[in-house]
């Protein structure tokens, strides 16, 4: 699979943009583990262009996380192709726009999946930023806005036309959200369809090796992208690859492990971010590494509301101590309905 010159070998996986969840020291931890692209946080065109200093944070790339991909979101043309030059400046291996964001705050403005009820704005925009800068654009989108009108295997085509180099589809609707499951078989029919010569990326309820296995066999897709799953579990690459290529279920990670990960998370997010924000914004992942442990509560509670770095970790350790014993079939890592 290829993106402009990005040449990124057979069945890649994707981590998919997350607002609050892929910031560097979450795309420090899935690179780890075999993410063979991430992408930024959603990073607002209108705040690029005002000088807001948290959008302009976002830009920063390293070299650990590349290839890596810049996402952004608005709905006026000349904001967005003003802040896809700013971008461009960065120097990620390519820019993305998202039109499938169904957050109300941003759909309701007319971006993100706002885009999918102004298809002429979204193809003229898409253009205009294709002709403004050199570097590739993809897009990410879903179905549709909603279950009257799932236009995607048109809409593809019209993207494709304007220049993109890859589209990324969520097999939801706006109206969706995150409910109900995932709709592959459109996806399938996009990347299927013999007019289609770009890379279709899929998304949508990929939760394990299994689930990912199944979207290449029977959709063809030239690459997943995994959102929520990750969450908690940055892991799941690997355990992705080593079932596509070795047929073979990755053994567990044990409690200790798992510990060591969430202070290496942790000590990353502090040192991208200062306390107390480094704090705040771990808070999902902590809880979540150690999600399906019994009588776990109590724990839970000191990790979403600690800010004290050192009892935070007492707290890590303490997790140890009393699970270090535990096999793997008693750890239900069962993230089947994970809600960030």
């Amino acid at each position: 699979m290829r993106i402009g010159n990005l040449e990124l070998g057979e069945k890649p996986l994707f981590l998919a943009p997350m607002e609050d969840v892929t910031d560097p020291s979450f795309r420090y931890l899935c690179k780890h583990y075999g993410a063979d692209v991430v992408y930024t946080e959603f990073v607002a065109s209108e705040g690029l262009i005002r000088d807001c200093k948290k959008s302009f944070k976002k830009l920063q790339l390293f070299d650990f996380e590349r290839p890596a991909a810049i996402q952004l979101y608005g709905h006026q043309i000349e904001s967005m192709v003003e802040a896809a030059k700013m971008a461009e400046e960065a120097n990620p291996d390519f820019i993305d726009l998202n039109f499938g964001c169904p957050v109300k705050k941003i759909a309701n403005r007319g971006a993100g999946a706002g885009m999918l009820r102004n298809i002429p704005l979204m193809l003229e925009m898409t253009e205009a930023i294709v002709k403004a800068v050199k570097t590739p654009v993809t897009v990410k989108t879903r179905l549709g806005w909603d279950d009257d009108s799932k236009i995607i295997v048109e809409l593809a085509e019209q993207l494709q036309d304007t220049g993109i180099q890859a589209l990324a589809i969520h097999g939801r609707t706006r109206q969706q959200m995150y409910k109900g499951e995932a709709d592959w078989t459109l996806i399938g029919k996009v990347k299927n369809n013999p007019r289609m010569r770009i890379p279709i990326i899929g998304n949508g309820d990929i939760k394990d090796a299994q689930t990912a296995k199944n979207a290449f066999d029977t959709y063809g897709v030239d690459a997943i992208m995994i959102g929520r799953a990750t969450v908690g579990r940055p892991w799941i690459f690997k355990e992705i690859k080593d079932y596509l290529e070795k047929g073979e279920v990755m053994k567990p990670l044990t409690i200790k492990e798992k510990v060591d990960l969430a202070k290496l998370h942790l000590e990353k997010s502090i040192e991208w971010k200062g306390e107390p924000r480094g704090v705040f914004e771990i808070r999902r992942h902590l809880s979540n590494y150690f999600k399906g442990l019994p009588h776990f509560k109590e724990i839970r509670m000191k990790l979403v509301t600690l800010l004290d770095v050192q009892e935070i970790i007492k707290t890590l350790d303490t997790i140890s101590e009393q699970y270090g014993h535990l096999d793997d079939s008693q750890q239900n890592d069962d993230y089947s309905f994970f809600q960030y």
